[in-house]
């Protein structure tokens, strides 16, 4: 323990002093966190630009349109008369949807004859086409239920019977967890705990070979020539560096941008130290394997940069094909997040997460044991070339 220790005191010393550790660990971080808070700091993506191509001009139109704009997500902003003119104004930017209400409508609709009014929605920008077509949906639907009610009542039929029978079956939708589809509550989280694990791993991957390229390792074979020693005084070294991250997640940045789950800091703290465990274990073996540091550096950002597209945050993974949902397996990230949106988002008891912490205790197995047997081989044979 005192080797150990020797060992600790001496990284924790090295990751304050020397750049490529404090820069990527203790710098960049809270940097990119706090950003990442500002970017969604409005929450919802309200208001979104919209035209309106009116070519019945009758009270039913503009009823629905007034209801329209009253919905949060839409705003009127351009009026349209063609379909050119409303592709012409999304090319260029102005809208990111469009209604049109065809001749005769409001008449059709008296004579019992269907009318379709179009919705035009950007594909390109798939979330505020969704909610566009939303926030429109919902409301075309009610006036048309509207329009043949008020028929039903004015032919004499009692309002009760008129309303079972235009909308026999009535939809009530509960939303849990996020129900008001908050993006800061919703991307900020994930956005900055895929910024630990990358931070965490570009780290670690300094940690061994760093000691070769700074003509240090001498150093710290005066402290011990046990690799074990030495890996595992570095972990905990860096662990304890991640700990001081957590901290400022999740008692700073949290709270600054009002993201607190009460109740959920222990759970979070475990499943995040499994995280950090195995991305520096990670880091350690990829450290062990290669003195090129360019290279391995290399190696931690292509392994890192995709966690977010990966993991299933915007996508599921049972939707993707078997190759990519095998890389999302060999990712931290992925399994970190299964057991964070279980933990933090739905505020479960720990057991739910139960299989995410062995699959991170799984990379913690793998990882440390086998930097141990590679960088023993290297002290060895470093040892031997200098007799």
């Amino acid at each position: 323990m005192k080797t150990i220790s020797q060992i600790i005191i001496r990284e924790w010393k090295r990751i304050f002093s020397i750049p490529n550790f404090y820069v990527v660990l203790l710098v960049i971080p809270p940097v990119i966190f706090f950003f990442y808070g500002l970017i969604y700091q409005k929450q919802f993506a309200k208001e979104l630009p919209m035209a309106v191509w009116d070519e019945d001009q009758s009270s039913v139109s503009r009823t629905l349109t007034d209801m329209m704009e009253q919905n949060d997500n839409i705003h009127f902003t351009h009026t349209a008369f063609s379909n050119a003119e409303i592709e012409k104004l999304m090319k260029e930017g102005k809208i990111f949807g469009a209604v049109h209400f065809p001749k005769n409508m409001e008449s059709d609709a008296k004579k019992n004859h269907q009318s379709n009014i179009t919705l035009y929605t950007n594909g390109a920008y798939l979330v505020p086409a969704k909610m566009i077509y939303k926030g429109a949906a919902e409301i075309i639907i009610k006036g048309g239920l509207a329009v043949v009610l008020e028929k039903a009542e004015k032919q004499g039929m009692p309002a009760q019977t008129a309303n079972a029978l235009v909308q026999p079956i009535k939809l009530n939708s509960t939303i849990l967890y996020n129900p008001d589809f908050n993006y800061k509550m919703y991307l900020t989280p994930g956005l900055i705990t895929v910024g630990l694990q990358m931070a965490l791993i570009v780290a670690a991957v300094l940690i061994l070979n760093l000691e070769f390229k700074r003509n240090t390792i001498d150093d710290l074979l005066e402290i011990s020539h046990s690799s074990s020693q030495i890996v595992i005084g570095k972990m905990l070294a860096h662990l304890s560096v991640s700990w001081i991250l957590f901290v400022l997640v999740a008692f700073v940045v949290f709270p600054v941008y009002d993201l607190e789950k009460p109740g959920t800091d222990f759970n979070f703290f475990i499943i995040y130290t499994l995280m950090a465990l195995a991305c520096i274990g990670i880091g350690m073996m990829l450290s062990a394997l290669s003195d090129n540091l360019l290279f391995v550096t290399d190696v931690a950002l292509f392994f890192t940069s995709p966690a977010f597209v990966f993991s299933g945050f915007t996508f599921p993974r049972w939707a993707m094909p078997w190759y990519d949902q095998l890389y999302s397996d060999i990712m931290p990230y992925t399994h970190f997040l299964d057991g964070f949106i279980k933990l933090y988002f739905m505020q479960l008891p720990m057991h739910y997460a139960m299989p995410e912490v062995y699959k991170l205790l799984l990379f913690t197995g793998v990882t440390f044991p086998l930097a141990v047997i590679i960088f023993q081989r290297k002290i060895n044979l470093y040892l031997k070339n200098q007799h």
